[in-house]
């Protein structure tokens, strides 16, 4: 399209400069004229994105946009050390902390989990505690790196359109998964709050079936913004009841209707260029 828009640009330039001289024929003209009409069409049909999907890449842009790429991200939660490498074909997460038989690396990526306990891989786990280990690990990846991780290829968006959260506006997108590439936890749902103005996601809201099932929301109360891209603390809030339906925690966060459950805080980031 780029190469179409450039030659368009090159008939133009005679006529602009040498009017005189150059003036289309009628048979050039019949002949340029819907060329450069179709010309427009086709450049304007290229982006075939859902509205949904334009929003999400703008925030990706506004929260690191390709360093996130580019870079290995590593950071402390909860007293684990994380390290953090994702692009659009691979990924590798890592934990690593201290227990009592000894000093345990997670390892999760494209190949799969393993774990090893000082420097020996375990054998042993079975299908159970690998899928939690799983889970766990891609946890944490997940919301460090949002908004990063909408684009993944199960990711299903949806523009619920404009609300409006203490006095700022806001995109309401919907994430849900296919079941296909989507994980174990594919049911799973999800809202985000994004700027209309600046496409910073300040709030979201999920909803999630495994491990007991239940709701949060998250507002942003921190932001760290290390090597071009923009890391957020949260405070993780929940409501009375576990079956609140995803949809209704904007208006009970509004009416102050959430608990505090706890801090989500990423501590001693650090962001490592690829060479």
């Amino acid at each position: 399209m780029s190469e179409l828009n450039t030659n368009i640009l090159i008939l133009k330039s005679p006529l602009r400069n040498n009017k005189s001289n150059h003036s289309l024929s009628p048979i050039m003209k019949s002949f340029f004229y819907p060329l450069i009409l179709v010309s427009i069409v086709l450049i304007s049909s290229c982006d075939t994105r859902t509205e949904a999907e334009k929003i999400v890449d703008k925030s990706i842009e506004a929260h690191g946009g390709k360093a996130y790429q580019s870079s290995i991200i590593e950071f402390d939660f909860r007293d684990i050390h994380y390290t953090i490498y994702k692009t659009p074909e691979s990924f590798e997460y890592i934990r690593e902390f201290s227990h009592p038989s000894g000093e345990v690396k997670d390892i999760l990526n494209n190949e799969g989990f393993v774990r090893t306990v000082n420097g020996v891989e375990l054998d042993t786990l079975n299908a159970e505690w690998i899928g939690k280990y799983t889970r766990s690990v891609n946890s944490v990846a997940y919301f460090a790196f949002l908004p990063y991780g909408l684009n993944d290829r199960a990711a299903i968006k949806t523009d619920l359109g404009i609300t409006e959260i203490k006095g700022e506006e806001y995109h309401l997108i919907k994430v849900t998964f296919s079941e296909d590439g989507g994980g174990e936890d594919f049911e799973d749902e999800f809202l985000y709050w994004i700027g209309k103005d600046d496409y910073l996601m300040d709030y979201m809201a999920y909803y999630y079936l495994t491990d007991g099932g239940g709701v949060r929301m998250r507002s942003v109360m921190k932001v760290n913004e290390v090597g071009g891209i923009r890391f957020q603390d949260y405070l993780n809030l929940k409501p009375e009841s576990e079956q609140t339906p995803v949809e209704d925690m904007q208006e009970l966060y509004l009416n102050g209707k959430l608990e505090v459950l706890s801090e989500i805080i990423l501590e001693n980031i650090e962001v490592r260029k690829l060479e």
